[in-house]
């Protein structure tokens, strides 16, 4: 099997699941056996629903500063889980390919593949969406056909990243391209590395 096969499918039920209730404080209920890729695939899409949601109430122009504040946390907990997520994926497939042994012409990514499968991720998120944009009643006909428009070219979207990443896994697995991981770069969590944090203790 293909692994957009397998990974599109749990992106698609986690977004479900979520908006059975769409509320950012619903406690996930993985349906995937603990350890399993896609146990892992379902969080990561749980967790990028949540932060869809965020990102949404975050933008109300009416929301008190206390409230944004308390969002805006959150928000940043979020992107480092999601970045978590993506350093677990990545391991995964290190460790699938850790036997392969790249050609001498073999060459590198742009992105690993669990960048790529981040960006699948959110798609299924944007194509859910704009499909309920597309569906509303309440909307003139120009900004349906808008919506329409959108929704097409997501969809387009999706079948080219799922190709494109399918293709890299093949290659990687054939030895005609290897994988190379930075790991986190970031600094604005770390009270050692942020200068506003770690000029507190001065």
């Amino acid at each position: 099997m293909q692994f957009s096969a397998l990974a599109l499918p749990v992106f698609q039920q986690a977004v479900a699941d979520y908006h059975v209730t769409d509320d950012i404080d619903t406690q996930i209920k993985n349906p995937f056996k603990e350890g399993t890729l896609e146990n892992t695939l379902y969080l990561k899409c749980w967790i990028d629903a949540v932060q869809w949601h965020l990102e949404d109430l975050i933008r109300d122009p009416d929301i008190d500063a206390e409230a944004a504040l308390a969002l805006k946390r959150r928000i940043d907990h979020s992107n480092q889980q999601r970045t978590d997520l993506v350093e677990l994926i990545d391991n995964y497939f290190l460790e699938l390919y850790k036997d392969v042994s790249p050609l001498p012409t073999a060459s590198l990514n742009t992105e690993s593949p669990a960048w790529a499968i981040d960006r699948l991720s959110i798609l299924v998120l944007k194509i859910y969406h704009w499909t309920l944009e597309a569906e509303r009643t309440d909307i003139s006909d120009e900004h349906k056909a808008f919506c329409i428009n959108k929704l097409d070219i997501l969809l387009q979207q999706s079948g080219d990243l799922s190709a494109a990443i399918d293709q890299l896994l093949d290659e990687i697995a054939a030895g005609k391209k290897y994988m190379k991981t930075y790991r986190q770069m970031k600094m604005y969590n770390d009270p050692s590395l942020n200068p506003v944090l770690y000029g507190k203790k001065q």
